[in-house]
């Protein structure tokens, strides 16, 4: 295998494969973690994969896995994965999902998608090419307000005041259509620099992840994973920002605990509703070699969670009337 993705042992093993099992990769990208799932199953098994990039649905390592019969891929957003799952007669019966969230590199390394400002190409930005508005247009049309709350929030960019009207006082003269016109007006106009960090880099990711809802279709797809596992199925999350690895751990550990607190009612432990998961060991992070080797893995973190079984999550509390 000629790709492999950050933390790709730590990922396998932590989804403690089934050779029969189902599984579902939520971010095929250049099919690494696909491929290797796949090593592990026997002929029942079946691997189901996604991605919302056409261009990765469409590449030529993804139509020579599609000979495999244990394995398909859909092309879709993250909100539409409970729906696939169901239309597959898969519904709370897989083993295992996997979500390596984030740009993949084909992307980034394509000037034409418009990812990264490190090479000059229109400024588009968008995870599927065929649908949605480009960061080009969003910027054309969004208002100063909403501009600096995308890039303190999304971006976690300080300068977002300073950033964003720069941005709207530029497209008055004339359209910003360019990544490195984007990139050299906001290194223009931020006057301190973060080490090895091009001060474009906060921006960028807070416009990627307005325009393609980012943050949005994760929240979706973990409360529906909740629901496509089986008992005992495992989560497994790669983040590569705060903002991603905060809804992750935010997400598990909501679901890890009471859904349900009594107060000072006399209610038993055993009456209580539980959360539908539970957490599996502290956060990973990438070792040194792997850092050494692949500088991205520094931002990666994997959190894991398992699905508890019925008689535990689903626990309904006796009526009021009883407690009193």
């Amino acid at each position: 295998m000629k790709h492999l993705p950050v933390m790709f042992a730590e990922a396998l093993q932590q989804l403690a494969i089934k050779k029969d099992g189902i599984y579902l990769d939520c971010t095929f990208g250049r099919g690494g973690h696909s491929q290797g799932i796949l090593n592990l199953l026997d002929p029942a098994g079946r691997l189901l994969a996604f991605d919302r990039d056409l261009d990765a649905v469409n590449s030529g390592y993804a139509q020579s896995m599609l000979e495999d019969k244990r394995f398909k891929l859909k092309h879709n957003c993250f909100s539409e994965v409970e729906n696939i799952v169901a239309s597959e007669g898969l519904a709370g019966k897989v083993d295992g999902i996997l979500m390596d969230l984030g740009v993949s590199s084909p992307q980034l390394d394509n000037p034409e998608r418009g990812f990264s400002f490190l090479r000059d190409g229109p400024l588009d930005m968008r995870m599927d090419g065929n649908a949605g508005v480009t960061a080009e247009q969003w910027l054309a049309g969004v208002d100063e307000k909403e501009l600096v709350k995308v890039l303190f929030e999304y971006g976690e960019e300080r300068f977002a005041r300073r950033i964003a009207h720069a941005i709207i006082e530029k497209r008055v003269e004339s359209p910003i259509t360019t990544t490195r016109e984007l990139a050299n007006l906001i290194e223009d106009v931020v006057p301190i620099r973060e080490k090895h960090k091009h001060p474009a880099t906060r921006s960028f990711q807070a416009i990627r992840i307005e325009i393609n809802s980012e943050l949005d279709e994760l929240r979706a797809v973990l409360q529906q994973s909740a629901r496509i596992l089986k008992p005992d199925g495992r989560l497994v999350v790669i983040s590569f920002h705060s903002l991603e690895d905060r809804i992750v751990k935010r997400f598990i550990r909501s679901e890890s605990g009471a859904k349900y607190n009594p107060g000072k009612l006399p209610i038993k432990e055993i009456d209580i509703a539980k959360g539908a998961l539970k957490k599996i060991g502290k956060a990973l992070k990438a070792g040194p070699q792997e850092v050494a080797q692949n500088p991205r893995a520094r931002s990666a973190v994997m959190r894991v969670a398992e699905k508890v079984s019925a008689s535990t999550s689903c626990i309904t509390l006796p009526p009021v009337s009883m407690q009193l």
